[in-house]
């Protein structure tokens, strides 16, 4: 009960989680291709938020709140998980997990970019030199620091990453604009999104390729990316009476992830990477550092 009410637990627990998906992405794509990967983590993801909305008595609530927003719920579907997981997947079928994880968790330096052209929030400049700060991580990570060589294993990876976290920030900015429910909106997102994928892209499935080891993988990341682990950090943020202690938490996430996939993926770690990491990490402190001054001026 104790552990239930503590946002450090759900906090900690989501860190956790999200700190093994790289590993689990680049298990499942030795078996599968992106596309089905989407579709099957997608599927999986949706089970499980119903079973959770069933569970939370949140059920009835689904088809009230579609007919109120059709139309943005079809967006929200198709930005997420549709597109973003579509995009991030080929990255990771690109580029070494030690790479596009990473280069994904600058997602809020998009943010900053895309909020100052749709929401016309103003970039200032601790925005602007922390933007900079984070791509130039980006870049000793891409090139393995070489930055005179301006060579990346794959340009294409690395681009199909950064677009990821503009995806990401995309659905963001278009989530904040809705009051609804956390689960009851991830659960009709989840649910339109797989319909769609498997009425268009079902027939290109080839179920053979599912063994043990990638169905497993499916799953894992149908249940611990996707979906609930999101319910698990809302717990904590709603929980918490500080949420900028929370926040931090994520910052251990990309470490421990390096770790994950030096010990079980046998994945070099680059000296630079770690660099481009820490660069990263601080650029995104001083954008939430930003964020703070804006919310008190």
């Amino acid at each position: 009960m104790i552990l239930r009410e503590n946002p450090y637990f759900w906090a900690s627990l989501a860190v956790l989680l999200w700190s093994t998906v790289a590993t689990a992405f680049k298990i499942a794509l030795d078996y599968l291709s992106p596309m089905e990967l989407v579709v099957y983590a997608t599927t999986c993801s949706a089970i499980a938020l119903v079973i959770t909305c069933f569970v939370q008595n949140k059920a009835s609530q689904c088809p009230k709140e579609f007919i109120k927003r059709p139309v943005y719920y079809l967006l929200s579907a198709l930005l997420n998980p549709i597109s973003y997981y579509f995009v991030l997947f080929g990255a990771y079928s690109l580029l070494p997990g030690s790479q596009a994880q990473p280069i994904n968790y600058t997602w809020a330096i998009s943010l900053t970019i895309l909020s100052a052209i749709f929401l016309k929030r103003p970039i200032r400049k601790r925005d602007g030199f922390g933007c900079f700060l984070g791509y130039a991580g980006v870049f000793i990570i891409a090139t393995q620091g070489n930055i005179t060589s301006f060579q990346f294993d794959s340009s294409l990876g690395v681009f199909l990453a950064l677009l990821s976290t503009f995806l990401w920030s995309a659905y963001w900015i278009l989530n904040a604009r809705v009051g609804a429910d956390a689960t009851v909106s991830l659960t009709i997102s989840f649910c339109i999104a797989s319909i769609l994928l498997w009425v268009f892209l079902g027939h290109a499935i080839d179920v053979s390729k599912l063994t043990s080891i990638s169905a497993s993988a499916v799953v894992y990341i149908g249940l611990f990316e996707m979906g609930i682990t999101f319910l698990f950090w809302s717990k904590a943020m709603k929980l918490t009476t500080n949420t900028s202690v929370i926040a931090n938490l994520i910052f251990l996430s990309p470490f421990i992830s390096l770790t994950l996939l030096y010990f079980v993926r046998d994945e070099i770690i680059y000296p630079s990477t770690i660099i481009g990491l820490v660069i990263i990490i601080i650029a995104l402190l001083i954008q939430q550092v930003s964020f703070k001054n804006r919310s008190i001026t």
